[in-house]
């Protein structure tokens, strides 16, 4: 059994995360996620929160929302309890969580490619969540963008988006929604990435790309902002860095119904 990820990447992360393109950008994805496709969301649970820069968005967009975050190493929950001081905290391994059909809606959000055990993950999540309720998932994408960054960052796989798909209806969820992101910058990122091949002793968040310059910082944000744009407006991306995907947990009533037509 495998979890990969390192203690001090948090202290990196909360350093820079509010000021980050990508972060940023990624908020803003999930955020309108959310608002399409649970705007009356009552519960919310993040596996794998980090410093919870993710969850005080989702906290501050749905304040009469329930919301709780977990993390596989305990040292993420001290900056999480920080920013989002209303929510229920626990360290727990998804590979492991005890909830039976607690949750409207349940994020994981560049986590499930750091588990080996993925589709145990994805059982889990389809178990504790509520009837109608929803998962929604970013993941790195294209096997082929594979780098020292993603061994620096513990990934265990870049996702395709068949595979994904496919794991996300074995464990059960009917999928509402998936595109690409950071499909306009894929041209720079792959050109990053094929300088870093055979770099072997990478490390600190400059060299995976957490700082950039002010300016040109600013700059990626508004190309991703057009991309979220798009998305808005009911458009899919094909290809990009990052994949999002919303699925859904059949009610009880569509269970019975799908079994009865099953046996007709």
């Amino acid at each position: 059994m495998q979890i990969g990820f390192k203690p001090h990447y948090f202290e990196e992360l909360a350093a820079v995360e509010a000021r980050n393109f990508w972060f940023r950008s990624r908020n803003k994805l999930i955020l309108w996620a959310l608002r399409a496709y649970q705007p009356g969301m009552r519960s919310f649970l993040e596996i794998g929160c980090g410093t919870g820069f993710v969850l005080s968005a989702v906290a501050a967009q749905f304040p009469q929302a329930r919301m709780a975050g977990s993390e596989h190493l305990a040292e993420g929950l001290d900056y999480a309890r920080q920013r989002v001081s209303r929510a229920e905290f626990s360290q727990m391994d998804a590979r492991a969580m005890p909830y039976r059909e607690e949750w409207d809606a349940i994020g994981a959000f560049d986590v499930i490619e750091h588990i080996k055990e993925d589709k145990l993950v994805l059982d889990r999540i389809h178990a504790a969540l509520k009837p109608g309720g929803h998962v929604y998932i970013t993941v790195p994408q294209h096997r082929w963008l594979w780098s020292a960054v993603d061994e620096y960052a513990c990934h265990e796989r870049r996702y395709t988006a068949a595979e994904l798909h496919h794991k996300v209806a074995a464990a059960g969820f009917e999928l509402v929604r998936s595109t690409s992101f950071v499909s306009l910058l894929l041209p720079m990122m792959l050109a990053s990435r094929l300088a870093m091949r055979g770099k072997k002793d990478i490390s600190g968040d400059d060299i995976a790309g957490l700082r950039v310059h002010p300016v040109l910082n600013r700059l990626l944000e508004v190309v991703l902002s057009f991309e979220l744009a798009w998305i808005r407006c009911g458009g899919s991306w094909r290809l990009g860095g990052t994949r999002l995907l919303v699925a859904r947990k059949s009610s009880s009533i569509e269970e019975k119904q799908k079994e009865y037509s099953h046996h007709e």
